[in-house]
């Protein structure tokens, strides 16, 4: 009898209240690694769902895919909450050595997994899907809001890492880097920003895969202006990580300065 070879890929969904989304999830992913020309196999790869004790029959419909063949467990956190904190576990419960991350919602097709997995290396441990490559557009459904403010906080976080999307909640890390990033913000908005200042990843170092953006099929957007001023915070923390506490200062009297000089120019006539 031939045993089951190791886990070497590892997909880490962090979930709350998704249950109508992880059926179709777990089968197109297995689906896009069991085709012929899939650079990554079936057999060697893992779901991992991180679900923050959602009670809407989620772990019923887990137990049921395992039951059907597929290589998913589901991992119920009840003392824990919140979306980083999710992806942080998940990486740290993760059998392989290589891991991604992507949501539960559809938002990130599962037919991108294996071509995701298979452009991390030693020489590139970071894969970023992108949604800002050329000749990538957005889903037509996508609300404008929600572009404005992917955009804005893009924006805000180029000075700390040269990644086209680095607002991407679709990405994937090599576990032994994963490793070296240390004090990760676990309520933080974006885990892979807090990972690429945090694990050091360099610019060379990280692959970009374009994708299209879809919208949500089952269940309500976790977006809200509570979340948004918790990566307003996490941003000030990045900040002060990267380049200290004397030049994020400094920036700050620069802005203020700025500020003030538009307003008595405004106000002076």
């Amino acid at each position: 009898m031939s045993s089951q070879p190791p886990i070497t890929h590892s997909i880490v969904v962090p979930a709350y209240k998704e249950n109508l989304n992880l059926r179709p999830l777990v089968t197109r992913i297995f689906a896009a690694l069991s085709r012929p020309d899939s650079p990554i196999h079936a057999e060697t790869t893992e779901v991992l769902i991180v679900d923050d004790n959602s009670r809407d029959g989620s772990v019923e419909t887990i137990d049921k895919l395992r039951s059907e063949g597929y290589n998913v467990r589901i991992l119920v956190r009840t003392d824990e909450r919140g979306l980083s904190s999710a992806v942080v576990r998940g990486f740290r419960e993760a059998e392989g050595g290589k891991m991604l991350c992507m949501d539960a919602d559809l938002q990130h097709p599962p037919e991108y997994v294996p071509s995701m997995l298979a452009a991390l290396s030693s020489a590139q441990p970071f894969v970023l899907g992108t949604r800002y490559a050329k000749g990538v557009e957005m889903d037509a459904s996508w609300p404008m809001y929600r572009r404005v403010i992917s955009s804005g906080a893009r924006m805000m976080a180029l000075p700390l890492t040269s990644a086209s999307d680095p607002m991407s909640g679709f990405f994937g890390i090599r576990k032994e880097e994963f490793l070296k990033a240390k004090n990760l913000n676990s309520s933080g908005f974006k885990i892979a920003l807090d990972l690429l200042v945090k694990a050091q990843i360099p610019s060379r170092g990280i692959a970009e895969v374009p994708f299209s953006f879809g919208v949500r099929s089952e269940g309500e957007s976790k977006l809200s202006g509570k979340v948004m001023v918790k990566y307003l915070e996490q941003l000030v923390e990045l900040y002060l990580a990267k380049f200290g506490v004397a030049v994020v200062g400094l920036v700050v009297l620069v802005l203020l300065a700025v500020g003030f000089g538009g307003l008595w120019f405004l106000f002076a006539e």
